[in-house]
């Protein structure tokens, strides 16, 4: 599922933190805008000069900076985060080969990463959250072993920041990505791992069969025994799937989850918070 960690979906380990406040509700919050549901808006005519937007003052026009897409019990899911949640994919190993993120996928993986964040707080389990150790040691995986770094050469610093800087993102942003991942992993494995074990020949086919293709000729190809703690946390949660999304399912429905935007709603919802917490569907358990 992952997918924000997610957050939340894969093959990947990594996932995404929601960066969304809890909201009034979105009627309300337009109503004070004076827009219809959806929409976030500032008038025009601030103290930057702009002609353009002089004349649209002029005219009283309202220029949309932002708008609810979705709202997750009293939780607002923005335009800009589907945004920040595509641009954040780039750090999904699981999606080596998919392309790019589409919305529709985005607001799934945001909505669910916002029903899980939402069960963590409830239950109050402060022991899942990471130490900054963790997280660095996150980062640090993501610089020496994801693909897409590989090719800019991350492991430098210079090449870090011009990956940032290519996909639009901050180390702030990736930090707090990166913590929220390991919030909602440490959360689904005291939840649904207890019991389950990863076979050494399920690891190498793993790394034989996924991992190694999403390799170009010629680059390094990091060793087995270096990505056999990835991979086997990616099979782990591959094999809590099921348990999880029927968990997640019946979450969503107790719930009340409405997706404000026709375009981004998809036909069937789906539970699995890509890219925020099932690492083990191939789009990213983001």
């Amino acid at each position: 599922m992952w997918a924000k960690p997610a957050t939340s979906t894969s093959s990947s380990a990594w996932g995404r933190p929601s960066d969304e406040t809890l909201a009034p509700n979105p009627a309300q919050q337009c109503a004070l805008a004076g827009q219809p549901p959806g929409q976030s808006v500032r008038r025009l005519g601030g103290s930057r000069p702009n002609p353009g937007r002089a004349q649209a003052a002029q005219a009283g026009a309202l220029v949309v900076l932002d708008r609810v897409v979705a709202v997750v019990n009293n939780h607002a899911v923005l335009y800009s985060d589907v945004d920040d949640e595509i641009r954040l994919s780039v750090l999904d190993p699981g999606r080596g080969g998919l392309g790019v993120l589409d919305r529709k996928t985005a607001l799934e993986q945001l909505i669910a990463r916002a029903l899980i964040q939402q069960q963590i707080r409830e239950e109050d389990l402060q022991a899942a959250d990471p130490t900054q150790a963790e997280v660095d040691a996150r980062l640090a995986e993501i610089r020496d072993q994801l693909p897409a770094c590989l090719r800019q050469n991350c492991a430098s610093d210079a090449g870090w920041k011009a990956f940032l800087t290519a996909h639009g993102l901050t180390q702030e942003r990736v930090e707090a990505y990166l913590r929220y991942r390991v919030e909602i992993l440490r959360f689904i494995e005291q939840r649904f791992r207890q019991g389950i074990r990863i076979s050494q020949p399920e690891i190498q086919t793993y790394y034989r069969e996924t991992l190694l293709p999403q390799y170009a000729k010629g680059e390094a190809v990091p060793p087995l025994d270096k990505v056999s703690p990835r991979i086997e946390e990616i099979l782990l949660q591959q094999k809590v799937n099921v348990l999880f999304d029927d968990w997640l399912t019946n979450l969503r429905k107790q719930g009340e989850v409405e997706v404000l935007d026709p375009a981004l709603e998809a036909p069937e919802a789906s539970a699995g918070p890509q890219g925020g917490a099932k690492d083990g569907k191939g789009d990213g358990s983001q």
